[in-house]
């Protein structure tokens, strides 16, 4: 798939998702198959660029492939200001949020609140096309609720106001992540309008990215809390997509050097104690098929100290390869 002048390796994309897309977890996905990894949602808001939590979304350095970097708000001109300060600091792609459903950034009217305001949405398009050299994408649910499926009218919009491509998460606001992603909905995005369209919602297994692909006619798929605790997934569908057959799960030892990366890296980049505390999450997906009761996600978060989580996550894969 082609964005503006940038060929992907692959058509698969990480979604963005808020404290949990950071340079390590893109990197990770990256080397691990995926062919672009969106950054974490960050805010128009001038005012908190020089926070801790913003400065660590913005920080691209060292980091390889194609920099993605999704941006949030309501306001025309701040959105328009946030992608100039974002392409300054090394972003090559701008996509803009209307497809969170949070209610502290929907109360802000931004994410997904936006599709009730089609004028206001293409005013943003408008303004952060115009602002910007760079390529610039958007990220959608089908509509406010199911009473309001608007996703071929904002579509629409995009397109005649310069958007490269179209991420669709198949679901309203007010559905967020509950019942079964709307491929239909999807598929008649797909149909309505000639730029590229990436499916998003439900993507969980190389099977299921084949069916998504073949019913919706998109040009790409985009996988988000599948591939929490589960990067090789985009090795997984990359493989099977190229030769109809499964790759077989990643040995233990496989799984162990992944997660040790990964963990390291957090440490490394958030510091500390910040990285004790986000590694326990991602440990937590890691595990879930290992330790089905728990028990050792109980002790791990209750670690403070960087060492002992290494230690302690060396000792308990030892136990794992040794049973």
């Amino acid at each position: 798939m082609r964005i503006g002048p940038y060929q992907l390796e692959n058509n698969l994309m990480v979604a963005p998702m808020a404290g949990i897309t950071d340079r390590p977890f893109r990197q990770l996905c990256r080397r691990l198959g995926a062919g672009l990894a969106v950054s974490e949602m960050l805010s128009s808001n001038p005012k908190v660029w020089k926070t801790d939590k913003s400065m660590n979304r913005m920080d691209h350095s060292g980091e390889s492939g194609i920099r993605s970097v999704q941006i949030a708000g309501a306001d025309p001109e701040l959105m328009a200001q946030a992608a100039q300060f974002n392409v300054s600091n090394g972003a090559q792609i701008i996509d803009i949020n209307m497809g969170c459903p949070a209610k502290k950034v929907n109360k802000k009217l931004a994410g997904s609140a936006l599709l009730q305001y089609p004028e206001l949405v293409e005013e943003i398009v408008q303004a952060v096309v115009n602002a910007v050299d760079v390529p610039v994408t958007l990220k959608i649910r089908t509509g406010w609720d199911p009473e309001n499926r608007n996703g071929i009218e904002i579509a629409r919009i995009a397109e005649r106001n310069g958007i490269a491509s179209l991420a669709v998460h198949g679901r309203t606001r007010a559905c967020m992540y509950k019942g079964n992603a709307e491929y239909a909905t999807i598929k008649a995005i797909k149909a309505a309008v000639g730029i590229p369209v990436v499916a998003n919602g439900d993507i969980d297994s190389p099977q299921k990215a084949k069916q998504v692909l073949d019913y919706t006619g998109a040009d790409a798929i985009m996988i988000g809390r599948a591939a929490q605790g589960r990067p090789w997934i985009f090795r997984e569908i990359d493989h099977y997509l190229r030769t109809g057959e499964t790759l077989a799960a990643p040995e233990l030892s496989e799984v162990r050097s992944i997660l040790m990366e990964h963990l390291v890296n957090l440490h490394q980049f958030y510091g500390m104690p910040m990285g004790v505390r986000i590694a326990r999450k991602h440990v937590s997906w890691y595990l879930q098929a290992h330790d089905q009761d728990g028990q050792f996600r109980r002790v791990f978060n209750a670690l403070d100290d960087a060492n002992a989580q290494v230690e302690t996550l060396e000792h308990y894969f030892e136990t794992l390869a040794a049973n």
